[in-house]
């Protein structure tokens, strides 16, 4: 069908990803399981510390998608429906996160303090019941379930509809996506505590949920960004996904960019300025020994460079400039989650090394088989939508 609107030819074929990708993702898995299996039997506290980074990264990712998905459901939105295919790509990564997160629970005696018995009863303040080895098991598995859940409504709603158009679905899932929400926000937070800040389990800040939160969804934009802009020049859509679309998703990334500062900057200028020991520790780690350098390029490559190269109109609906700007952000969130594990490791000392890159390696291989097969196996955009006309006709004026 024609669109006198944008004049261009609306059209979608089936999406067959390249081979060369394809067989790099499984030849990450590989890598991947083999360093794994190889870290545990000669240095599993590098392994496990590793795996965590890792983990964390694609299940934010994961998460993130889904997150979108409820956000712009909720409210209602109806410029998403030529892209939110894309977002729900990464909800298919979830299935592994919950395995994964239980494989994990086999290196929580590597990685945490609270998990040795013996070490459990010099903690204070209510903390040895919720750093309980059970219960925090237990919260790990309902949120990796709870999300599983939500993610087979929503995204198993959005499928459902491509074969009728019933607009019954689009319905249903406002109230899923509210529902999601509301289990994200409480569940999310204590995945963060309990599997990052309690690495340090003396240390605590009351605001650190939000700031995991923060750079989950500065990440999962910047992934959006470069998949829209791959998909909006490829030969497998036309007309559904366009530069007003990527607009959209560099503007969700600029702000997340300064919604992350604001909430890093606020942790800071709170525990510097009150100045009480347990609160300090957390940045004197991350102030000597090379993490200094870490901490200051988090500022700069994290926030005050994106945020000045997404400034201006034109610079987000430049192909090059996002996703330049899309994959430094993607390092960045790396460099972030190792900064909150690493420093409690290895002396407090950096190291980087054949661990990272494999396990980064393998979780990024599951994540990108599953999102790959999702795309392959469903069309590309929502096409029985009944808000995909909004999407098509989307203009941004600002």
């Amino acid at each position: 069908m024609g669109s006198s609107h944008h004049n261009i030819e609306l059209k979608i074929s089936k999406f067959q990803p390249a081979l060369a990708f394809k067989y790099s993702a499984y030849a990450g898995i590989l890598i991947g399981i083999i360093a794994a299996v190889f870290g545990l039997f000669n240095n599993p506290e590098r392994m496990w510390t590793a795996y965590l980074v890792a983990f964390f990264y694609f299940a934010s990712m994961g998460l993130g998608g889904l997150f979108f998905l409820s956000f712009s459901n909720a409210s209602k939105a109806g410029w998403h429906s030529s892209i939110k295919r894309l977002a729900e790509s990464f909800t298919q990564f979830l299935p592994y996160m919950v395995v994964t997160s239980i494989v994990m629970i086999l290196g929580y005696k590597y990685l945490y303090s609270w998990a040795d018995p013996t070490q459990i009863h010099r903690m204070t303040g209510g903390k040895e019941i919720y750093l309980n080895f059970w219960f925090v098991v237990a919260r790990v598995i309902i949120f990796g379930l709870g999300c599983l859940a939500f993610k087979h409504m929503i995204v198993g709603n959005s499928i459902k509809q491509d074969q009728n158009g019933d607009v019954k679905y689009t319905e249903k899932n406002v109230g899923n996506s509210i529902g999601f929400i509301a289990f994200f926000a409480l569940f999310f937070t204590m995945f963060s505590i309990d599997l990052l800040m309690s690495l340090l389990p003396s240390w605590y800040s009351t605001i650190y949920g939000i700031y995991m939160f923060a750079g989950m969804l500065q990440s999962t934009f910047a992934m959006l960004a470069l998949v829209v802009i791959f998909f909006k020049n490829s030969k497998f859509v036309s007309g559904y996904i366009t530069v007003e679309h990527q607009h959209d998703v560099a503007k969700f990334l600029k702000g997340f960019t300064v919604f992350w500062a604001y909430i890093a900057f606020s942790q800071f200028m709170l525990i510097w300025y009150a100045n009480i020991p347990e609160e300090t520790e957390f940045y004197l780690m991350r102030s000597h020994s090379g993490w200094i350098v870490v901490s200051i390029g988090l500022l700069i490559f994290r926030f005050i460079v994106p945020f000045l190269a997404l400034l201006p109109r034109e610079a987000k609906r430049n192909d090059m400039n996002l996703a330049a700007v899309a994959i430094l952000v993607l390092v960045m969130q790396y460099i972030d989650i190792y900064w909150q594990v690493y420093p409690n490791f290895n002396d407090g000392v950096p190291v980087f090394g054949f661990y990272e890159i494999a396990l980064f390696l393998g979780f990024f291989g599951l994540f990108a088989v599953a999102a790959t097969q999702f795309l392959s196996k469903n069309n590309i955009v929502a096409i029985k939508d009944p808000r995909l006309h909004e999407a098509i006709k989307h203009h941004v004026t600002y």
